[in-house]
């Protein structure tokens, strides 16, 4: 299968006072579409600055990253947020809910950015999909952590990305309910043959994954 997310000699430092702290150096791997890579390390090791770099939420000191044959750093910011609203979805920590609307627009939003018209029978698919289709209606100060995560699953999935980008997403969850997701966020990968690209310190999260991608101080050593 041909990589649809490639990385070369990726790296990135920032100042911290008057000295480069190196953050990631010359990190290269590729992913193929339809894969599940699990990247993995210590705290402070690069994971998530990896993860935005490639979803090109972040710019590189050095390298690049090409997404489906295009080459991220050449475009604009406007053409990256453009390729990104084709390509991906996303899943944080955090949630990342409005809590000003209720899970069903929550999940209609990036449809109704991207105007399509049938956003709300999707929205609603996608919602049944994760088994919250009895929540609809409800904002997310009225669900529980693991029914606001599953959430933002059906929100990340109801695009159809062909790569999901996905931060600690069982990291604010108790096992029981991160399972749950887990297994959620692998049978969708397996269902729409979506690209998963997740940052975790969930090991049975990564073992699930078809490859580790482990960083140590900003390098891959495995």
């Amino acid at each position: 299968m041909s990589a649809i997310v490639q990385a070369a000699g990726l790296g990135k430092q920032v100042l911290s006072g008057d000295q480069p702290l190196v953050i990631l150096r010359d990190v290269n791997f590729a992913v193929a579409a339809g894969e599940s890579l699990a990247i993995v390390g210590a705290s402070g090791s690069g994971k998530s600055t990896l993860l935005g770099l490639l979803a090109g939420l972040d710019l590189p000191s050095s390298g690049s990253v090409r997404l489906t044959g295009i080459d991220l750093f050449a475009l604009d910011e406007d053409g990256r947020a453009r390729l990104r609203g084709k390509l991906a979805g996303f899943m944080f920590q955090s949630f990342q809910l409005l809590p000003a609307l209720n899970a069903l627009e929550n999940v209609m939003l990036p449809l109704e950015l991207a105007g399509v018209k049938e956003a709300r029978e999707r929205a609603l698919l996608s919602l049944r999909q994760v088994g919250l289709g009895a929540r609809a209606q409800h904002r997310p100060q009225h669900l529980s952590g693991g029914e606001q995560q599953r959430v933002a699953l059906a929100r990340a999935f109801v695009t159809r990305p062909k790569i999901l980008f996905a931060d600690e997403p069982t990291g604010n969850l108790d096992a029981a309910t991160g399972a749950r997701v887990i297994e959620l966020i692998l049978e969708l990968n397996r269902a729409q043959g979506t690209t998963l690209i997740l940052v975790t310190h969930d090991n049975a999260l990564a073992r699930r994954c078809a490859r580790q991608l482990r960083l140590e101080a900003g390098s891959v050593v495995s």
